[in-house]
């Protein structure tokens, strides 16, 4: 692993890096979700692929080949369906008659009736790592307007990045019950300066909040 600067974090960042990267060196089952929030829109997903696998949402499948495409918005499925995308790699999402006639989906079961990031964090989860890096999951808005924080804002299938982004409740509510759910996991939320940091997760004793700069170099990563 590349020096790290030491100088940039504080006492009790440094000491929670080094032993991150301690125990880096231990065989851990490990995996990445990535939410489509842009805070992660800097990070080069291709050095993820040969660290663990990769789960991911909706448009990413554009741009770049998770191990795990989660979609449940039938406008997004439809999308994807079209490209033949799932012929060729994992799709997942919530049962409905209308994709009967779509080759190749795989279905939640049980159904859940999430969101796609929290979907995506629970089929992780169910595959048993152990532990789980959450990225780009960013739950606010972007600036005092609260304008719409995905990276594909302005594409087919998304709002405006000038419209009020979705309240995050729901997916608040949906990672806290996986955060009960599998209480073995250590889950570990990227987060960034202005991104929002729930009161309502800082009681699970099984999730961590690691800055974006430190994951890059617990990983020793490069910012695109």
């Amino acid at each position: 692993m590349s020096k790290i600067d030491k100088s940039i974090y504080t006492k009790n960042e440094w000491h929670k890096l080094r032993q991150e990267r301690r125990e880096r060196k231990s065989n851990y089952k490990i995996a990445f979700v990535l939410g489509n929030g842009t805070s992660r829109s800097k990070i080069d997903l291709t050095e993820l692929k040969p660290l663990g696998k990769i789960y991911g949402c909706n448009a990413l499948y554009r741009e770049f080949t998770p191990d795990y495409l989660v979609a449940v918005d039938p406008r997004m499925v439809k999308e994807i369906s079209q490209t033949g995308y799932q012929l060729s790699h994992s799709v997942w999402t919530n049962y409905t008659p209308l994709y009967d006639k779509i080759e190749n989906l795989n279905y939640f079961e049980p159904m859940r009736g999430w969101s796609s990031g929290p979907s995506a964090l629970w089929l992780a989860a169910q595959h048993s790592y152990d532990k789980i890096y959450i990225l780009g999951f960013d739950y606010s808005g972007i600036g005092k307007t609260n304008r719409l924080n995905n990276i594909y804002a302005d594409t087919l299938n998304y709002k405006k990045s000038s419209d009020e982004a979705t309240f995050y409740g729901n997916w608040l509510r949906q990672t806290q019950h996986i955060l009960r759910e599998y209480p073995k996991i250590l889950f570990y939320r990227i987060t960034a300066p202005s991104v929002l940091d729930p009161i309502e997760l800082k009681s699970f004793s099984n999730l961590r909040s690691l800055s974006i700069n430190s994951f890059m170099d617990l990983f020793n990563l490069s910012f695109v």
